[in-house]
This record gives C-alpha cells, sequence and structure tokens, in this order.
C-alpha cells in the first residue's frame, strides 16, 4: 500500500498535480530538535531546475502539521506537507488515450477503472518523494538518538549516496556533452546510484524476510524508475569462486586491549545472513531511462483502437538518476531506523 515500517513507519499521500504532497511519520521518538531548516539542506539536493531535470520548480516548503512543538519532536505522528504551486495539467489529458510507454498509465488506470488521477503521474510521481526527503533526514536524526542511546556512545551513522554512473558512462567529465546530446534529441536515459552507510552496529536486522537487504530492497524498489539493487560484489559474485567471494575476519586495534572485529574486503556489502557484521554497508541501485520522452514513438491509442504515434508533451526530466542520491539515502535511512527501532 502507502505504509512502509512496522514500528517507525511512514506513510506518504498525495499526487504530483494534487493540492500537496506530504507524509505522515509513525515512531519517531520525542526529544529531537527539528525546525524546517533542518530538513532544507536534503530537500534542495532533491531540486530540479539543473541540466537535464524538469523544468518544473517547486518552492518545497516544509510544513510541519503535527508531532513538533517548540522545537522538538513531540512522539506523536509527526506530518509535513509540501504544496504544488506549479503544475501544467493540460500536459497530461492525451495520456489517457495513448498510455505512455514504460509508464503507469495504463495499469493505474486498470487497477483503479479509470478514477485514478493521471496528472503529472498522479500518485505515481516522483513528486511524492518529495516528502520522503524529508522523512529521511527525520529518520537519519532517529538512528544517531537510538543507536547513540542505545550503545551509550556519540555516533552519528552517516548514509551518503553518489552517482556513479549514467548512460553507461563512468566517467563524469563526460556527462554534460552526453546530456545536452539526449535533451537535444528528446530521449532519456538512466544511471546507477552508490550508497555507502556507516557506523550501524553489528548484530542489526533479522534472518530471512526482515533481511537487511530485504528490508533496503524493500524501500529503493519504492523509488520510481528503480529496475535493480546489488549489495558489496553484486552480481559479481556469481563468477566468482567461494575462495575469492568468502571475507575472512581480521581484528584492528581500536585501543588498548579493545578490538574491531569485521570481515577484511567487505565483499558482502557489510552483511551476512541478512545482518549486520560491523562494516559499511554497501549497495548499488539501477535506474532505467525516465519513460516520458518527447522522441515520437510507436504506440496503441486506445480511442482509436489502432498504433499511433506519441511525443509526449510536458517537462519533464531528461535524466531522473541526476535527483536520485539523496532520495536513495532517504529510503535506506527509512529502512534501518526501522531495524534499529526494532530491534
Amino acid at each position: 500500500m502507502n505504509s512502509f515500517g512496522r514500528k517507525f513507519r511512514v506513510s506518504i499521500f498525495g499526487e504530483s498535480h494534487g493540492e500537496e504532497v506530504g507524509i505522515v511519520m509513525d515512531g519517531v521518538p520525542a526529544g529531537i530538535m527539528l525546525s524546517a531548516d533542518d530538513l532544507r539542506p536534503d530537500i534542495a539536493r532533491r531540486k530540479s531546475g539543473a541540466k537535464g531535470t524538469t523544468p518544473r520548480i517547486e518552492p518545497d516548503k516544509p510544513v510541519f502539521m503535527s508531532g513538533v512543538f517548540e522545537g522538538h519532536t513531540t512522539g506523536a505522528p509527526l506530518t509535513i506537507i509540501f504544496k504544488n504551486t506549479n503544475t501544467h495539467s493540460s500536459d497530461y489529458s492525451l495520456f489517457k488515450d495513448m498510455p505512455r510507454p514504460g509508464h503507469a498509465d495504463y495499469t493505474a488506470d486498470v487497477k483503479w477503472d479509470g478514477y485514478n488521477d493521471p496528472r503529472g503521474g498522479g500518485h505515481f510521481s516522483a513528486r511524492v518523494t518529495t516528502p520522503v526527503v524529508a522523512a529521511g533526514t527525520i529518520a537519519k536524526m532517529t538512528l544517531a538518538k537510538v543507536i547513540s542511546e542505545r550503545y551509550m556512545i556519540d555516533v552519528r551513522p552517516s548514509v551518503e549516496a553518489t552517482l556513479i554512473e549514467i548512460g553507461g558512462e563512468k566517467d563524469q567529465t563526460k556527462w554534460p556533452e552526453m546530456i545536452d546530446s539526449i535533451v537535444k534529441e528528446g530521449d532519456s536515459m538512466g544511471g546507477v546510484v552508490e550508497c555507502v552507510i556507516k557506523d550501524i552496529p553489528a548484530g542489526t536486522g533479522e534472518p530471512f524476510f526482515d533481511s537487511v537487504e530485504s528490508v533496503i530492497s524493500h524501500a529503493i524498489f519504492s523509488i520510481p524508475g528503480v529496475r535493480g539493487i546489488e549489495f558489496g560484489d553484486g552480481f559479481a559474485a556469481a563468477k566468482m569462486k567461494g575462495s575469492e567471494h568468502n571475507d575472512p575476519f581480521i581484528a584492528d586495534e581500536v585501543g588498548e586491549g579493545e578490538y574491531f572485529i569485521h570481515p577484511s574486503k567487505n565483499g558482502a556489502g557489510g552483511i551476512n545472513g541478512g545482518i549486520t557484521n560491523g562494516n559499511p554497508i554497501v549497495f548499488r541501485v539501477a535506474f532505467k531511462p525516465t519513460s516520458t520522452i518527447h522522441k515520437a514513438q510507436t504506440t496503441y491509442n486506445f480511442a482509436k483502437n489502432e498504433m499511433d504515434s506519441l511525443a509526449a508533451p510536458g517537462r519533464h526530466d531528461a535524466c531522473f538518476a541526476l535527483r536520485t542520491p539523496v532520495i536513495v539515502e532517504s529510503m535506506a535511512a527509512l529502512a534501518l531506523a526501522d531495524l534499529v527501532v526494532l530491534q
């Protein structure tokens, strides 16, 4: 449905061209210092307007509706909304008769008998990830609070994602020219984001259905456009021998008579048996090319009952992956916050 998590639980609402998009967070600990200014840096990282992104620019001003009082979280459900102010809904009237190839227009129409809101992609739009990013910032704060109190140490886990590839190219110096070319063609391209999470204590997670990989993957695949995820060596492990992939443990002295025991190579991406092993959690996410493109495609016209040419109007990202690192961070933080709170 539209909710994720058990004890640290979020529920998203809103559509791309509706009045607002927002999120309700349940399980946020009381006493976290929080203001709208704390959310703005991550929200700004997701913002559009740069080369290759949609020209639709929203103010993205977070408004707390509940759960915050006198600058601190209260422990009650925390609700954040973002108003939609820059919408061109007429651009999307065509897609009722001609669903965009690769998009959710057709499946949403079938599932909800045509009652869904198709404007701007409706509830399937990446616009709905705006409140997710805000919630991700609070999830990072929650991780720091819970882990510090549980282990009686002052620690702030880092969750950092980076775009490492677009259109199959890892050399960033070539990206500007590639983006110019794809925009000129009216086409789009995908990318790969790598996320590294540090300072999550060993022993976090559960075997099988609530493994760290399972819960993170569940959240990551909720991001529009995700097509794959791999942890550590990922698919390359299938080509290795056991002796190559296995990761012997080593002991690093961190103080007199104190040792940090961890795998030496981190080929498992910080996780063994679904449980964190103390090493950084490392995973990569593949994003598909944006479905909506200005380049003409031949697809089915349901009004005419025949094949037809569709050159999609509207404002869209030529490479949505450019704006996704902070969304990946946020989803990962939400997943880990739930696992840590549950523990």
